[in-house]
């Protein structure tokens, strides 16, 4: 008996744990004994005198599916390909190691879990913008159905911060199927050069709480502006600027030793995983200025000043000290240097200077400390830098010479007449200036008075008028006689010439001669 067994749908393509209903229908009028068989849980949900219906639940891997219907003892069948798929939904990217020494290899790998089905799976492998490599699962052997792709790479300087991704596609077109994307997230590849050793810069001796400079410098790394520097001085760690250039890269610090004694300073250098370290002993000493005191820096004049020199309690060791005027012999530590004098008016401005040696670690370290004698004395108007007879020129621009001497510097005050007088501005001189002029100088520690003659000498007007003239008559009439006796010289020389030549040249002569008489 001819009959016929369908199924619908007649192709299934299924999310992973989705439910799929199935119909299994016949053309026999009469049928027998039908149903499906399948391994994924089953129920029968319809039927009727020709078909049946049955929900496929929690499907979570591709079967094939039987439908089968008897009709007069005859049994036929037909089967359902159930296709499970499972859509890229994570790439995972990875790179080994993420820093990579330049010349050494590293292998970058995609995967993807819980992929299906993984023949219609390509992975991408980018480096950039470039493929680096592509990769089906068509033919991969089912023991090794796994979605995954590696590369294996030689690290070059050029692929330092490359970027590297993977992209996935799932193509279920063949099942009548979308085109599923994804891609991983990206990862930056570093190359590294990081085989030297730190080199420390600092003085081997540091002064408690003073600044010093200190440099760490790293050479032949690359990339070097990615280095990063830690500097210690001790437990204390210092704030270093960061300098670098081509395959170099430094840190400069400033470091301020609070302790004294042996300390070590270290410099620290990263670069990825990487580290170097090194270590300098530094000693710490501490040394303040030596102490210079003047009992009394402002004293008078005759009174005696003690001027002593010592080292700072600070000190360690204790210094030996030197005062400049005292014995040319250090002092012993415990001692001070000392000078006692007496306080004259040349003394004023007089520098002293302690000067303090200390040996520290072999080297000899040497501080000073000045201070400047100031002496007081009374003012005074010396005729040397105030004459009290002074001549001024008529018509010349004049001014009072006087200069007081004293400590504080004395304030100078002049009277002419009894009238205050601008001692320090200039003066058109006239014989109205002539007379008597009184100046007093004055401190704090007194005053002093000076009278001062002025005499202004130049002639009168009539009299120089009737000089000049008679000079420039003088000297026009000594003009003329030179020029007269110039052109009569000649012609006196030549009469003692000789006889053949005279009567021409006195003829000659004697034009010139009356010549002359008129011009007188």
């Amino acid at each position: 008996m001819q009959f016929e067994v369908s199924i619908w749908p007649d192709r299934a393509l299924v999310n992973f744990g989705q439910s799929l209903t199935v119909n299994c229908s016949t053309t026999c009028a009469n049928p027998g004994p039908s149903g499906i068989e399948t391994l994924l849980k089953k129920t029968q949900v319809g039927r009727g005198p020709q078909w049946k219906e049955f929900l496929l639940e929690d499907i979570t891997k591709s079967s094939i599916l039987q439908c089968f219907f008897s009709c007069s003892g005859i049994q036929k069948d037909t089967s359902l390909d159930i296709i499970v798929y499972r859509p890229p939904e994570q790439v995972i990217l990875e790179l080994q190691p993420a820093w990579v020494a330049v010349n050494a290899a590293f292998t970058v790998s995609c995967s993807v879990p819980r992929v299906a089905p993984l023949e219609n799976l390509t992975l991408t492998l980018i480096q950039g913008s470039q493929e680096l490599r592509k990769k089906g699962f068509l033919s991969v052997p089912g023991a090794s159905r796994v979605g995954e792709v590696t590369v294996n790479i030689s690290a070059q300087r050029e692929d330092d911060e490359c970027s590297f991704s993977c992209h996935a596609e799932l193509d279920l077109s063949t099942y009548g199927g979308e085109l599923y994307h994804s891609s991983s997230a990206t990862k930056i590849l570093r190359i590294f050069e990081f085989s030297q050793t730190p080199q420390i810069w600092v003085s081997p001796l540091l002064e408690v709480g003073m600044a010093a400079a200190v440099s760490c410098e790293m050479a032949e790394v690359f990339p070097a502006k990615d280095t990063t520097f830690h500097m210690f001085l001790g437990d204390q760690e210092l704030s270093p600027f960061f300098s670098w250039e081509g395959d170099t890269a430094w840190a400069n610090a400033t470091v301020r030793a609070m302790e004294t004694g042996d300390q070590e300073l270290s410099c620290l250098v990263s670069l990825g995983p990487m580290e170097q370290k090194s270590r300098k002993p530094v000693y710490v000493y501490s040394f303040p200025p030596p102490v210079l005191e003047i009992a009394e820096p402002y004293p008078l004049a005759g009174t005696a000043v003690n001027v002593t020199c010592s080292g700072h309690v600070l000190t360690s060791p204790s210094p030996t000290v030197q005062l400049q005027g005292a014995a040319d012999l250090p002092a012993p530590p415990e001692e001070t240097a000392w000078l006692l004098l007496t306080a004259r008016e040349e003394d004023d401005g007089r520098n002293f200077s302690c000067e303090a040696s200390l040996e520290v670690q072999g080297q000899q370290l040497v501080k000073t400390t000045s201070a400047q004698l100031h002496v007081f004395y009374e003012p005074r108007l010396e005729e040397s830098s105030c004459p009290g007879n002074q001549t001024w020129v008529a018509g010349a621009e004049e001014r009072l010479a006087c200069v007081p001497k004293g400590n504080p510097a004395p304030a100078l005050v002049c009277t002419w007449n009894g009238v205050a007088f601008n001692f320090e501005a200039l003066q058109t001189a006239s014989h109205n200036h002539t007379g008597a002029y009184r100046c007093t100088a004055s401190n704090r520690l007194g005053s002093v008075s000076k009278d001062i003659t002025i005499v202004v000498e130049g002639l009168k007007e009539g009299i120089g008028s009737t000089i000049f003239v008679i000079v420039i008559v003088a000297l026009g009439m000594g003009v003329v006689t030179t020029a007269l006796y110039l052109n009569y010289r000649p012609c006196k020389m030549k009469r003692r010439r000789l006889p053949y030549l005279q009567e021409e040249e006195e003829g000659q002569c004697a034009v010139q001669e009356g010549r002359n008489l008129q011009l007188t």
